[in-house]
C-alpha cells in the first residue's frame, strides 16, 4: 500500500478505531490512581508516574522548586544510592528520564516488558524515602542555575519570550516560568524541598500510567505490591489567582544583544480545562485548535504560504496553541521579518492575517485539508507507545478524564468555518493582546534562531 493509500485510510478510520478499548483504570485504598493501556504490538513497556504539581502551583519567592526538586529525586535513598536509580534501568536495558511543565511532573522508564517491577520497586522507593541532602542540594542548584542560563539567560529571544509571558499574564500562575525567576533560584534552600516534597508527593496525588505488551491485572498487582503500602498523605492545597481583566492591548519592547529582530503577539485564550471549569462549550476550544493550524502547521499553512514564500514579508513565522493547558492560555504567533522589512510590518502583516479571519468565512477546500491534516497527526502520534502513555497522563494529571481524548477527532471534524470565524472575533482582539518586540542590538549574539513554533 501506498504512503497516499495509507493515509487515506486513516483519514476514514471510524472514530471507534481511534478510542483507547484497551484501557483500564484501578484505584488504591491510598489514593492512587493506576491507568494500564495494553498494546502488544512489541515486548516494550512506558512507564510513568505522574504528581500533580508544576510551576503555576508556585507560590511568589518559591519559582523554579518543582524542576528543583525533579533534579533532586535522582540523588537516591537510603536504600538506593545516588546514580543507581538509572544504573540499574540501563542495566536492564531501559531508559530512564523526567520533565517538568507548568502542571505536573513527570518521571518516565521504557524497558522490555519483563523488567516493569524494577520500575515499580525503584518509584515506589523515592516516591516517600527520597534523600534530601543540605550539601547535594547546594550542588544541584547549581546545576539549575546553570541550565537557566544556557537556556534562557544567554539567550535573548528565550528571555524575550519569558518576559512577554510575565506581561501578558499579572496575576494567573500562568506568569511563572518552570525553571524559576533567578532570585528564587538563589533563595532556595533544602528545608524548601522537604517541605515541597512532603508537600505534594505523595500517592494520593500521584498517578501512575503504564502503556505496552502486558496485562493489566498483573500490572495491578505490582502496583498493589510497591505502591500500595505507602500511606495517602495530605495534599496542599492549590490556590490559583484568577487573572483580572485587560483593558486594553499591551506592549513592551527589548532591546537586547541578537543579531536578528523579533515579534511575539498573543491572545488570552480558554484551555479545554478552563472551558470546562466555567461550565462553556467545548467547541469553542476546538475552533480555536482549527484555527491555529490554518495559520501554522503545514508549508501549505496561511502564515508560511502568504508571508513567508508569498510576501516575503517574514523569514519565519509560527501560531501556537496549547489545547490541553490546565489555565487560560494563550494563542500566539511569533515571526522574523525577512531583511528590508522591520517589525512595524511584521506586526502589521500578521494583523492583517487575524483580521481576514474575522471577516472571511475560510473555504470549504482550505478548511478539509486542514482538519485532514490534523486528524492524520493526531492518528499517526497515537502509534507511538510513549505519546499513548503521555497523552492519558497529561489530562488526567490536570484532572480531565483522559477519554477526552477520544473526542478531538470527531471535535475537529465538526469545526466549522463559522465557529473559526466567531472564536476570531471573540478572543483574538486587542482587549486581550500582548505584543513583544526584539531590536536586535550589537553584543554577543544569540544562537537561537526561531523556526516554526511547535506544537
Amino acid at each position: 500500500m501506498s504512503a497516499r493509500a495509507l493515509l487515506l485510510c486513516l483519514l476514514v478510520m471510524p472514530v471507534a478505531v481511534l478510542a483507547d478499548a484497551d484501557v483500564h483504570e484501578f484505584r488504591l485504598d491510598n489514593g492512587l490512581k493506576l491507568i494500564v493501556k495494553e498494546d502488544r504490538r512489541a515486548p516494550v513497556v512506558v512507564s510513568q508516574v505522574w504528581y500533580r504539581v508544576g510551576g503555576s502551583y508556585e507560590p511568589s519567592g518559591m519559582t523554579g522548586i518543582s524542576h528543583a526538586l525533579e533534579h533532586m529525586m535522582f540523588k537516591g535513598t537510603p536504600d538506593v544510592p545516588e546514580g543507581e536509580f538509572s544504573r540499574r534501568i540501563a542495566e536492564l536495558g531501559g531508559e530512564d528520564n523526567a520533565f517538568t511543565s507548568a502542571d505536573y511532573t513527570a518521571y518516565h522508564q521504557t524497558l522490555e516488558r519483563s523488567h516493569l517491577e524494577a520500575a515499580f520497586e525503584l518509584e515506589a522507593d523515592r516516591m516517600r524515602h527520597l534523600t534530601l541532602d543540605a550539601d547535594e542540594f547546594r550542588k544541584e542548584i547549581q546545576v539549575v542555575i546553570e541550565e537557566r542560563r544556557l537556556r534562557t539567560d544567554d539567550k535573548p529571544l528565550a528571555l524575550a519570550n519569558e518576559q512577554f509571558n510575565a506581561t501578558a499574564w499579572l496575576a494567573s500562575p500562568a506568569r511563572n516560568p518552570v525553571i524559576g525567576w533567578p532570585s528564587d533560584l538563589n533563595k532556595l534552600g533544602i528545608a524548601d524541598l522537604a517541605d515541597w516534597y512532603r508537600a505534594w508527593y505523595a500517592p494520593n496525588n500521584a498517578l501512575i500510567v503504564v502503556a505496552g505488551d502486558v496485562d493489566a491485572e498483573a500490572v495491578h498487582t505490582l502496583a498493589l505490591k510497591y505502591f500500595g503500602p505507602l500511606e495517602a498523605e495530605p495534599v496542599a492545597t492549590r490556590r490559583d489567582t484568577e487573572e483580572p481583566a485587560q483593558f486594553g492591548p499591551r506592549q513592551v519592547d527589548f532591546e537586547l544583544p541578537s543579531n536578528i529582530a523579533y515579534l511575539i503577539m498573543g491572545w488570552k485564550v480558554p484551555s479545554l480545562k478552563s472551558s470546562r471549569d466555567k461550565e462553556t462549550s467545548p467547541d469553542e476550544v476546538y475552533a480555536l485548535e482549527v484555527l491555529g493550524y490554518l495559520l501554522d502547521g503545514s508549508d501549505s499553512a496561511r502564515l508560511t504560504r502568504e508571508l513567508v514564500r508569498g510576501s516575503e514579508i517574514a523569514a519565519s513565522a509560527g501560531a501556537s496553541y496549547d489545547l490541553y493547558d490546565r489555565l487560560p492560555t494563550l494563542l500566539t504567533l511569533t515571526a522574523v521579518p525577512s531583511d528590508g522589512h522591520d517589525l512595524d510590518t511584521m506586526e502589521t502583516a500578521l494583523k492583517a492575517q487575524i483580521d481576514r479571519l474575522k471577516t472571511e468565512l475560510v473555504g470549504v477546500d482550505e478548511l478539509r485539508r486542514v482538519k485532514n491534516q490534523v486528524v492524520a497527526e493526531k492518528v499517526f502520534e497515537r502509534d507511538a507507545l510513549f505519546y499513548q502513555a503521555t497523552q492519558i497522563g497529561q489530562l488526567e494529571a490536570i484532572d480531565l478524564p483522559h477519554t477526552v481524548a477520544g473526542d478531538y477527532v470527531p471535535r475537529v471534524r465538526a469545526v466549522t468555518a463559522e465557529q473559526v470565524r466567531d472564536v476570531a472575533r471573540k478572543y483574538l482582539v486587542d482587549s486581550g493582546l500582548t505584543v513583544a518586540r526584539v531590536h536586535p542590538q550589537p553584543g554577543e549574539h544569540s544562537r537561537f534562531s526561531p523556526g516554526r513554533a511547535t506544537r
